[in-house]
């Protein structure tokens, strides 16, 4: 998992760091909104922390903007401990707010519940596409689609690991199991009934070379 540290303190960030990379997690850090925005653009993120006082580009200008482009779960570390800065966050679709100082044990927590939150996701909405994991129905233009349960499985490992190049073989783990004994060539056939089902929005799902697949919103 990788974390965006946004934050213009640098002992913040490096406390956070550490934290992080002790529970294996990948660190990348900025010290404003537009070097987040800049690093986002340019990398997958799965979670962002993020600070609300900051020269350039301050922590709900950057969030508006990374909203317009991108779903990913954040929270906000910051020393306004108003009810109104709160409120202001979470209105605008912040995951979780802590005060400043704070304790970093509990930010591993919480970081662990918003990005389980997500992965965990029932519902998504894309344009003229919608899909129920729980009920299992996608509709597409109000049309309803038939699928297959493992083609429910694929787009929603897809969809919770967006612009990641993901290899044949973890789709047999992660969809199939570690004791299913197929070939690439299972994957290949499943994300090709995937795509023909998708119809316009097929192309969602990229090829990458040598490697396997990469779902991306157009």
């Amino acid at each position: 998992m990788k974390v965006l540290i946004v934050d213009d303190e640098s002992l913040i960030r490096e406390v956070i760091r550490e934290y992080c990379h002790n529970e294996g997690y990948e660190t990348l850090e900025a010290e404003n909104g537009i070097e987040a925005l800049d690093i986002l653009a340019k990398n997958t993120v799965n979670v962002i922390i993020l600070d609300i006082m900051m020269p350039q580009m301050d922590g709900y200008t950057f969030f508006r903007e990374m909203k317009e482009k991108y779903q990913i779960p954040t929270i906000v570390v910051s020393a306004r401990n108003d009810e109104y800065d709160k409120l202001q966050g979470f209105d605008l679709g912040i995951d979780d707010y802590l005060t400043k100082p704070f304790s970093p044990r509990e930010l591993i927590a919480r970081i662990k519940v918003v990005t389980k939150r997500y992965n965990n996701m029932e519902l998504y909405v894309y344009k003229t596409m919608k899909i129920d994991f729980k009920g299992h129905s996608l509709y597409i233009d109000d049309k309803e689609i038939k699928i297959t349960l493992k083609e429910y499985d694929i787009l929603k490992y897809f969809i919770n690991n967006p612009n990641v190049a993901i290899s044949r073989e973890e789709l047999l783990n992660k969809i199939w199991g570690y004791d299913f004994y197929g070939d690439d060539r299972t994957v290949d056939t499943h994300i090709k009934m995937l795509r023909s089902n998708l119809g316009k929005y097929r192309d969602m799902i990229k090829t990458v070379r040598g490697v396997g697949y990469k779902f991306e919103e157009e």
